[in-house]
């Protein structure tokens, strides 16, 4: 598959809310994630991590709606631009999270995502 057509599918999964399909589909084992953030989940390291991440996320926020835009090809890099409506259980304060997904792909696999917001 080229970078476009694992970008397409990639996003189309996230599109129809399988964000973990989307990751056990096309992450490398030793991938690599980035926030934008200070704390213990600002760098995850590994397919187990990024599945536990994701999951203490999805336990922590009520999503209650959003969208997901991309792919934007350039090279081995492509980004998804995503746009979420929570509330975060801990505070309870409904927030909107606007970020951008940087991911790169090596031979066919995402082996690092970065995100900006």
């Amino acid at each position: 598959m080229t970078i476009t057509e694992i970008a397409k599918d990639f996003t189309e999964l996230l599109k129809q809310g399988d964000h973990q399909g989307a990751a056990e589909k096309y992450n490398a084992d030793d991938v690599a994630s980035y926030e934008a953030m200070e704390g213990p989940m600002a760098v995850s390291r590994g397919k187990e991590a990024l599945k536990q991440k994701n999951q203490w996320w999805q336990e922590n926020n009520e999503v209650r709606g959003g969208s997901v835009e991309g792919p934007y090809v350039n090279g081995d890099q492509f980004a998804v631009r995503f746009k979420f409506d929570i509330t975060p259980k801990a505070t309870g304060e409904r927030a909107t999270i606007d970020e951008v997904g940087l991911y790169t792909v090596k031979n066919g696999k995402i082996t690092e995502e970065r995100f900006y917001y």
